[in-house]
C-alpha cells in the first residue's frame, strides 16, 4: 500500500467504468451501480483531503478502496468485484497511470527542447571547437552542438510516444486469466477508460510487462541523453577548458574550500542515470524465468515504475534550470578553436576541389604542411605563402581564406551541417514542430 496507493485515482476511474458496464449489461441493478458511483466518489474525495486512512493490513490500494466502500455503502459493495480480478485491475490501473505520466513526460522534454532551442539560437555564430577523441577536430557552431542534442531529446520523445502506442490495450475483463462467464462488454469499458482497444489474450494480459520494459528502456535512453549532455557540461566547465561558467544558482560550495563553486547538479543529473539503468535490469531480471500467467514476483513493477518516473521528471525539471542558468565564454572558445590545427580538413578539401587532387593525397599534402606548422610553432593561418608553396607550389594567397574558423563553418553547408544558415532553418523547423 505504501508503494501503490498513488494509484488510487485510476483504481477508482477503473472501478466506476467496470460498474457502469456491469448495469449496462444488466449484472447489477440501476440502484446497486449508483450506491457503488456515489462510495467511490466519497472516497477519492477523502484522499483528496488526507482523510483517508491506508490499512497496512489489507495489502494494495484495491482492497483498501473496496473495505472502505464496504464502510461508506454497506454489502452492496460486493458487487463491484463481479467479473474482475486483482489480476486485471492492477494492470488496467498501472497502464492508465503510466500513460498520463508518459504525456507528462513529454510535456517536460518539450520544455527541455524549447529552452535548448533558445540557447542554439542565441550561439549560432559562437565558434567552438568541434571534438573527436575530446580533441580538437574542425571549428563548428555551438549553436549546432547544442542542436545536437535536441535531436536525441527528440527521439526520446517519439520513443515514449510509441510506448503509449503498444500499451493501449484494455485489460479490464480477463479476470484472473481466463476470461469470465458473466457478458461482460470489453469494448464498453474501454471506450470509457479510453483505450484503443481492449487485449486479446487473456493469459497473455495478466502476466505481461512488455509495457513496463519499454517504459523503463525508454527512461534509461533519455537517462543516457541527460548523462552525456551532464558530463559535457562538466568538462566544459572545468578548469582544464573552462570555456563556460555555471550561475551560482546551479553550483554548491565546499564544506572547507571558500572558493569552490561545484556543478553538483550537474553531477546529480549523471548519478541518477545509475539508478535508472538497475531499474531496467531488476525488471528485465524478475520476467527473465517467470512462466505463465501470473505469480507475485510481478507485483514489484510498481516500485520500479514509480520509482524511475519520480528520477526521470526530476532529472527533467534539474536540466531545464541547468540549461536557462549556463553562460559560454566566447573568448575563450574562439582561443580554444584557434589551436588545433582545426581547419587542416578545410585545407585538404579545398586542395581536391581546387587541384584536381585525390582526397588522399591532399591529405598527404596538408599533413606535411601541418608538420610545417607545428615545427616552426606556428598557427595554420600565420604561415606565408610562400611558405606553404615550398610544399605545394601551385597555392596561392587565396588559400589563406581556408583557414578562417567562419569561413569553415558556413562552407559546412550538406544537409545536417553546421553552416550557419543551416542552423538557422532547423530552428525553425523544430519551433514549428513544438
Amino acid at each position: 500500500i505504501d508503494v501503490d496507493k498513488r494509484l488510487y485515482k485510476e483504481d477508482i476511474r477503473a472501478s466506476i467504468a467496470h460498474v457502469e458496464m456491469l448495469f449496462k449489461q444488466k449484472i447489477i441493478s440501476f440502484k446497486i451501480k449508483n450506491k457503488i458511483i456515489y462510495g467511490l466518489n466519497k472516497i477519492e474525495r477523502e484522499i483528496l483531503k488526507n482523510k483517508f486512512e491506508f490499512n497496512k493490513k489489507y495489502e494494495d490500494i484495491h482492497m483498501n478502496i473496496e473495505k472502505k466502500l464496504f464502510q461508506v455503502i454497506g454489502d452492496d459493495a460486493g458487487y463491484i468485484h463481479t467479473a474482475r480480478s486483482r489480476n486485471d485491475q492492477v494492470i488496467t490501473d498501472l497502464k492508465i497511470w503510466m500513460k498520463s505520466s508518459t504525456l507528462e513526460i513529454n510535456i517536460n522534454l518539450n520544455k527541455i527542447i524549447k529552452t535548448t532551442l533558445k540557447v542554439a539560437e542565441k550561439n549560432i555564430e559562437t565558434i567552438m571547437p568541434g571534438l573527436t577523441h575530446l580533441k580538437n577536430a574542425q571549428p563548428v557552431s555551438l549553436g549546432h552542438y547544442f542542436m545536437a542534442y535536441i535531436e536525441m531529446f527528440i527521439r526520446d520523445k517519439k520513443r515514449f510516444l510509441n510506448n503509449i502506442e503498444n500499451l493501449d490495450e484494455n485489460p479490464l475483463g480477463v479476470s484472473a486469466l481466463t476470461g469470465t462467464s458473466f457478458n461482460i462488454d470489453r469494448n464498453y469499458t474501454t471506450k470509457k477508460l479510453k483505450f484503443k482497444r481492449p487485449t486479446n489474450n487473456s493469459i497473455d494480459t495478466v502476466s505481461d510487462r512488455d509495457f513496463v520494459l519499454d517504459f523503463l528502456y525508454s527512461a534509461s535512453v533519455c537517462s543516457t541523453h541527460i548523462s552525456r549532455i551532464a558530463e559535457e557540461l562538466i568538462i566544459w566547465n572545468s578548469d582544464g577548458f573552462g570555456i563556460i561558467k555555471l550561475s551560482d544558482k546551479i553550483v554548491t560550495g565546499s564544506s572547507i574550500m571558500p572558493q569552490k563553486k561545484n556543478p553538483d547538479l550537474l553531477e546529480y543529473l549523471r548519478g541518477k542515470t545509475g539508478s535508472v539503468y538497475g531499474n531496467l535490469f531488476s525488471m528485465l531480471t524478475i520476467l527473465k524465468g517467470l512462466p505463465l500467467s501470473y505469480f507475485k514476483d510481478l507485483q514489484d513493477d510498481k516500485e520500479i515504475i514509480f520509482k524511475t518516473y519520480d528520477i526521470l521528471i526530476n532529472c527533467l525539471k534539474v536540466l531545464n534550470e541547468i540549461l536557462n542558468n549556463f553562460y559560454p565564454d566566447k573568448k575563450k572558445m574562439l582561443e580554444l578553436s584557434n589551436s588545433g590545427f582545426i581547419t587542416s580538413t578545410d585545407l585538404a578539401d579545398y586542395l581536391v576541389k581546387n587541384h584536381s587532387m585525390t582526397f588522399r593525397s591532399a591529405y598527404q599534402k596538408t599533413a606535411a604542411i601541418v608538420n610545417l606548422a607545428e615545427k616552426k610553432k606556428k598557427k595554420l593561418n600565420d604561415l606565408s605563402i610562400e611558405e606553404l608553396k615550398r610544399i605545394e607550389p601551385k597555392l596561392t594567397s587565396e588559400v589563406l581564406k581556408v583557414f578562417n574558423l567562419k569561413n569553415s563553418i558556413n562552407s559546412k553547408k550538406s544537409y545536417g551541417g553546421t553552416a550557419f544558415e543551416n542552423i538557422k532553418k532547423m530552428i525553425i523547423k523544430y519551433r514549428k514542430q513544438i
